[in-house]
């Protein structure tokens, strides 16, 4: 099941892994996604409407979802009593709190994590952690340096996030492309995103 599946960038991916159920709080993303891959994606919210039994499921994802709830521990609970016995929460949020800037404003963000906060987070839900990462590791000092001169010398900070020229984007798509090399066989301590995985009891 992927936990706020927004408009379906993740469907066709996730779908060849095996059977796929999704849910998404936004009407106009969900309509989206119905497009990319023809399923059944169901209106839902965390933490307290999800659209389907509990332990219906192997694997529970939240790609960039959790910072976008206010409660996050009762929603990793909930997304918890999703999982079978055994099964795994794979998850992504934004990292590193002194990172936060408009760009998180701007997308409704409640919070950036840190390794030591998301395990802590997945603890008080009942999740047994079983690897958590940063990654977006080798475009973090380009990140964080723009970030740290903007509050240096009191820059306006914007959104940061308007779509780059295509070459620009190739580039950067390429750098982000190659971590996948090691993303999740070797645990980085540093990035601007956090991986976790977790198991439930």
């Amino acid at each position: 099941m992927e936990a706020g599946c927004g408009t379906g960038g993740n469907l066709q991916m996730l779908s060849s892994f095996g059977k796929l159920d999704a849910f998404e709080l936004d009407d106009e993303a969900r309509d989206i996604a119905k497009t990319k891959l023809p399923m059944d994606i169901k209106g839902g919210m965390l933490p307290d409407h999800i659209p389907y039994q509990p332990e219906s499921f192997d694997v529970v994802v939240a790609f960039d979802v959790i910072e976008h709830v206010e409660k996050d521990v009762e929603s990793l609970a909930s997304l918890a009593k999703q999982l079978a016995p055994g099964g795994r929460l794979v998850m992504t949020v934004p990292a590193m709190p002194w990172l936060w800037s408009k760009h998180d404003e701007t997308h409704h963000h409640f919070r950036r994590y840190t390794s030591a906060s998301l395990n802590d987070a997945l603890v008080k839900a009942g999740l047994q952690p079983v690897r958590i990462s940063y990654f977006n590791t080798l475009l973090f000092p380009l990140i964080a340096g723009l970030r740290m001169v903007r509050k240096v010398f009191g820059m306006k900070e914007v959104a940061d996030d308007a779509m780059p020229s295509p070459a620009v984007n190739r580039i950067l798509k390429s750098i982000f492309g190659f971590e996948s090399n090691w993303v999740g066989k070797v645990s980085m301590p540093v990035g601007v995103s956090l991986l976790a995985v977790a198991q439930r009891a």
